[in-house]
């Protein structure tokens, strides 16, 4: 039997099998996973209405790919007081946003308190409201920080208002290009071990992977492995989502870009490989809008939201700085023949547009 056949049946495919996919031509590829894409979702395409806030780019680690930290590149330190996270949260309300999602850099100076009470402060003002918050790095910075377990952190978390959590600081779990591009930082097995502990308290989460940078295509099949074995074990992932690596105001030094071929292979093979895993996101923050909605023909079910506004990415160089306004948003699912689903954070249909 062969590799299309495998696919076609629902077999799952060796790593070597898997790593072969990049030599596929581009558009036997799409339609492959187009196919498993449509199997799942029709041809709905989910997004929600959310907002990013990333409440301080003061940050203990260094990682080579980031433009936002404020210890290194960027001389412009800031640290939100909760007043204006809390001001932020209160307007994005009144455009109806079901999603708070807060990120942010990881900064030994505000205490424990700053990170955690600003969740109570938002449940009791906006109870309605989805707190997505906390990457499992940073779960791991505060554990070190605090001197406590990783589930006293989330069981923190949980108490003060957290929903889920986010996927990112994956990055790439391989141990040697980890270790190059963001040593110090929360290791591949720690970053899976956190989310495996969150799965267990009968919580969710998404996960990401960093490519584009140094990292080889069979770098890509092994972190999608890992993500697969582990969503055997708990089913806790809601989505996957892929992360171009953006080029600007950092330390990789990545002269030759990722094409739009080699993004577009890499979102199929994702939705041929991650089998168990519901949904893939297109973050049209870091692929960008146009490459984003293109990959809805590539397995890619999700967009992500309306964002508001974002300073992670747009830092190194993302178009993302103040975000998609909601009518826009729809209106470009609705041309590419995609049905506009807005969801919830944990993929609840709300609305068909």
């Amino acid at each position: 039997m062969n590799i299309v056949e495998k696919i076609e049946n629902g077999e799952r495919l060796s790593f070597d099998e898997a790593l072969s996919l990049y030599d596929m031509d581009l558009y036997e590829l799409g339609e492959l996973a187009s196919k498993k894409r449509e199997k799942l979702h029709q041809r709905k395409t989910y997004f929600n209405i959310n907002r990013h806030i990333n409440p301080t780019n003061v940050c203990k680690d260094i990682c080579k790919f980031c433009a936002y930290s404020a210890s290194r590149k960027n001389p412009l330190q800031y640290t939100m007081t909760h007043d204006e996270i809390l001001t932020t949260v209160n307007d994005a309300v009144t455009r109806d946003i079901k999603e708070v999602h807060i990120v942010s850099a990881h900064n030994p100076q505000t205490g424990l308190e700053w990170y955690l009470e600003i969740f109570k402060k938002i449940k009791q003002k906006h109870p309605h409201i989805h707190i997505k918050a906390l990457t499992a790095a940073e779960i791991h910075f505060l554990s070190e920080e605090y001197n406590k377990s990783w589930e006293e952190i989330m069981d923190l978390m949980i108490e003060y208002g957290v929903d889920s959590i986010p996927g990112g600081g994956a990055e790439i779990f391989d141990e040697g290009v980890r270790d190059f591009i963001c040593k110090g930082k929360v290791n591949s097995q720690q970053w899976l071990d956190i989310h495996k502990l969150w799965h267990q308290k009968g919580m969710e989460s998404n996960v990401t992977m960093l490519f584009g940078h140094v990292e080889k295509r069979e770098h890509r099949i092994d972190h999608m492995f890992r993500i697969r074995g582990l969503q055997d074990e708990t089913g806790g992932f809601n989505c996957f989502i892929p992360l171009v690596y953006q080029k600007e105001n950092n330390y990789l030094k990545v002269e030759n870009f990722i094409t739009a071929n080699e993004i577009l292979k890499t979102f199929a093979i994702s939705r041929i490989v991650l089998d168990n895993v519901p949904n893939l996101k297109a973050y049209w923050v870091t692929s960008t809008v146009n490459l984003a909605l293109l990959a809805q023909e590539f397995g890619a079910n999700d967009l992500d939201g309306t964002i508001e506004k974002e300073t992670i990415n747009s830092a190194a160089g993302a178009k993302s700085a103040n975000g998609i306004a909601l009518k826009d948003f729809v209106e470009l699912i609705k041309d590419t023949k995609f049905i506009p689903v807005e969801r919830d954070s944990v993929y609840n249909e709300i609305k068909v547009w």
